[in-house]
């Protein structure tokens, strides 16, 4: 399988995804730069976490406008596979490729913790390999972070299945106290109507080595490759 990693100035995540998916995980990764043309023969397109462009304007703003970003685009159209963590998904939102928007914490803070995250449905790309009523522990790292659609689109995302996984505490529950960065619906992590691009806040990247002492953010690496091997 070969992975394309996006690499934007200000990001600074990138390594820590390329580290997880050559050296742990075996697959072939290549590094795409901003301005690259074309996607160079890849299986499977990831934007990785960070401050693309220093986060100047709104998050993920100015990297959706990266010449790169056409060809992320046409990939997507074409059914190809696009996840994008963290600031990955404040871009895809910023593009269209995701609905709503990432919007400031409600603490108006920078939120830098483990925070424990629950699967909304276990037949996903991003949740084949996690055993159902798991509740995984993965590193949140942002200033925002505030999932928001109107009512009418989390309307749609319900009855389509969009919503990938929501902020709760180690039971599994939702509740405030345990939604980091106040998010609508506790949502973490979405995909699009088509079941081809997905975007969390949490970062799997970080929680993936025996040496960190977490190897939750595995499951969420392993569904993907096994969804696109088979």
């Amino acid at each position: 399988m070969k992975f394309g990693v996006l690499i934007f100035p200000g990001s600074n995540c990138d390594h820590d995804m390329i580290y997880v998916l050559r050296d742990k995980l075996n697959q072939e990764v290549v590094e795409l730069w901003h301005k690259d043309i074309g996607l160079k023969s890849v299986d499977a397109v990831i934007l990785p976490g960070g401050f693309s462009y220093g986060d100047y304007l709104r998050s993920g703003a100015i990297a959706r406008y990266s010449p790169l970003m056409e060809s992320v685009i046409e990939f997507a159209a074409g059914g190809g596979f696009v996840f994008g963590v963290c600031n990955g998904f404040q871009i895809l939102c910023e593009a269209g490729l995701l609905p709503g928007a990432l919007l400031h914490n409600i603490n108006q803070n920078f939120i830098c913790k483990n925070q424990y995250i629950r699967a909304e449905h276990i037949h996903t790309p991003l949740t084949e390999y996690v055993p159902q009523g798991k509740i995984l522990n993965i590193p949140v790292a942002h200033h925002e972070g505030k999932y928001y659609a109107p009512d009418d689109v989390l309307s749609d995302m319900v009855q389509n299945k969009q919503i990938i996984w929501r902020y709760c505490n180690e039971r599994g529950e939702l509740t405030q106290e345990d939604n980091p960065n106040g998010s609508v619906m506790n949502i973490a992590g979405i995909s699009n109507k088509t079941g081809n691009v997905f975007g969390m806040m949490p970062h799997p990247e970080r929680a993936a080595d025996e040496e960190l002492g977490n190897t939750d953010g595995m499951m969420i690496m392993k569904s993907i490759i096994h969804h696109l091997d088979h």
